[in-house]
């Protein structure tokens, strides 16, 4: 709904508004006789006036107080977020060829052509992009999929082999889980996770050469979706194929996604000792680093820089790790555009590199998504990340 205008006060027929007159002798305003306290004290102009009621000062203290509270450990965060963001990168922690990138629906449900995947050919040309995560589902709450949802996937695969060697196309398979409600599809089903795993060993049966599970929101610590996985990693590697998952941020505070959980029914982190559970069950794993609602460029390129320390320090070196970047440009509360930018998401994935293991092998980043992507995303990640290699 549009907002109002805001209504400036009515103006005087000689000028702008000006206070009441005081009335009769010019005596100071007070308040009625019989007030709630019934008296009033000179104040310091030797004036009469009201004297403030106890409660009155107590609120405002209170008030004080509770901003306080709330205002100051807030900038205290985003001010550490800044300076993490500080300094340059080590030499080298450019592209290491094992980047990622989302792409849509319309790749498998008809509405691209051969020239539309020649066309992606040429786009990708010079990146180090080796996977696709091409959306396949999403899944039904009772986790089988209809083979209706990638009619064309076959032609997809091929194509793609043909035109970009060397590169994997992944089923990207998602669903709103229930998480205790009627709605969504239920983990905590033995049936449900048996379907679920039926329904990857149909998409590799389609051609596809990995499963990529995307499973929201998920609550740190949920053991189905971690005996889910393990049930997936037999599947895939019974067929040598990929197994890789889009994974929550981690607490950027010790235990915030449990504090969170008190005020949200859903809360927005994992643990960092659950995301490397989560690591260790896959072959990769790509962290969904937008959507932040950091308010400036600075901040949001510091919190990259800590999740990707984080999620290295967790992550095995076995394991493929990702970080996402937002190749997407919207305005609101979660995801401001002039803040969460590509390049302070790359330069923020480089720092963590530097500072954590900058000759981690099986590293890289991972855009979202193809349909949405601009011209700025696609050079900012290029100039950034590809800069030694960038045509």
């Amino acid at each position: 709904m549009e907002r109002a205008e805001p209504q400036e006060p009515a103006a005087a027929a000689d000028g702008p508004p000006r206070e009441p007159a005081d009335a009769g002798d010019g005596a100071s305003r007070r308040e009625p006789a019989g007030g709630a306290d019934g008296d009033s004290s000179a104040a310091p102009d030797g004036r009469s006036g009201a004297r403030r009621r106890p409660w009155v000062r107590r609120a405002r203290r209170t008030a004080l107080a509770v901003t306080l509270l709330l205002v100051v450990p807030l900038l205290a965060v985003e001010t550490a977020l800044r300076v993490t963001y500080m300094g340059d990168p080590a030499d080298g922690t450019y592209t290491r060829d094992r980047d990622a990138m989302w792409l849509g629906h319309a790749w498998v449900d008809g509405r691209k052509k051969d020239a539309d995947v020649t066309a992606l050919a040429r786009r990708l040309e010079g990146t180090g992009i080796r996977d696709l995560y091409v959306h396949s589902g999403p899944l039904e709450h009772d986790g089988t999929l209809p083979e209706s949802a990638y009619p064309r996937a076959r032609w997809l695969t091929d194509a793609v082999h043909r035109e970009l060697p060397g590169v994997r196309v992944q089923a990207f398979l998602g669903d709103v889980l229930a998480n205790g409600g009627p709605d969504g599809l239920h983990l905590d089903r033995a049936a449900t996770r048996a379907a679920v795993v039926r329904s990857a060993g149909q998409v590799l049966d389609a051609g596809y050469d990995g499963v990529h599970l995307d499973l929201e929101p998920l609550h740190s610590g949920d053991r189905d979706y971690l005996s889910l996985l393990d049930d997936l990693r037999a599947v895939t590697r019974a067929e040598d194929a990929q197994l890789s998952v889009a994974a929550h941020q981690i607490d950027p505070l010790p235990a915030l996604h449990s504090v969170f959980g008190l005020f949200a029914e859903h809360p927005k982190w994992w643990s960092q000792e659950f995301f490397g559970q989560v690591a260790r069950r896959v072959d990769q794993i790509a962290v969904m680093t937008y959507d932040t609602a950091q308010p400036l460029e600075g901040t949001y390129g510091g919190y990259v820089a800590q999740q990707t320390s984080l999620a290295l320090e967790v992550t095995p070196s076995t394991t493929h790790l990702l970080i996402g970047l937002p190749f997407y440009h919207e305005s609101n509360f979660d995801h401001w555009g002039h803040a969460e930018t590509v390049a302070a998401a790359v330069r923020g994935a480089r720092l963590g590199l530097s500072r954590t293991d900058p000759d981690r092998k099986l590293f890289g980043v991972a855009p979202y998504i193809d349909f949405a992507a601009t011209e700025t995303n696609r050079r900012e990640y290029r100039e950034g990340w590809l800069r030694p290699n960038a045509s």
